[in-house]
């Protein structure tokens, strides 16, 4: 093999693994699990300790971050890119609910130098948590309800690769 061909290998293998390790989440909410989650019954969680430990760790995963960075409802949070507030965290809950079937969803909000809100659907059982669907929410959003609100009327828009 020359060079040229053994250089081209080795990128397209790095190129896949960046890829599996930077996947998102998939671009559009399934009419069905749309439908699903309208008719769904979730009950409020108030902090971050009240998530199952699998949402817990995807979230980490998901933020790729050391830890699970991110205040609770109502704390001081990284707002901005401010020297002073680095030692805060960068993402602050807003509103979580988990139901009965196994989803949960979760808006949060992520400051620094872009200041934006997020959305995360993951499904959870004991043996397994998978991240199914998320994006990008307006803001104002308080409850759990306005949540699904937002899903229901097409407001979250999805498959957002940027940053968690």
């Amino acid at each position: 093999m020359t060079r040229v061909g053994v250089f081209c290998a080795i990128a397209v293998g790095l190129c896949s693994s960046v890829g599996a390790t930077t996947q998102t989440a998939p671009g559009t909410l399934s009419p069905a699990l749309r439908s699903h989650l309208q008719s769904e019954r979730f009950q409020t969680v108030t902090s971050i300790r009240g998530l199952p430990l699998g949402v817990r760790d995807r979230l980490q995963q998901l933020f790729g971050s050391g830890g699970l960075d991110i205040a609770e409802p109502g704390a001081a949070f990284r707002q901005n890119d401010a020297p002073a507030s680095s030692a805060l965290p960068l993402r602050r809950l807003v509103a979580a609910g988990c139901a009965t079937d196994n989803h949960c969803l979760v808006y949060y909000e992520r400051g620094g130098g872009a200041p934006t809100r997020r959305v995360a659907l993951f499904h959870w059982t004991p043996a397994e948590t998978r991240f199914e669907w998320g994006g990008s929410a307006p803001g104002g959003l308080a409850t759990i309800e306005d949540v699904r609100s937002a899903i229901a009327a097409g407001k979250i828009t999805g498959g957002q690769s940027g940053p968690w």
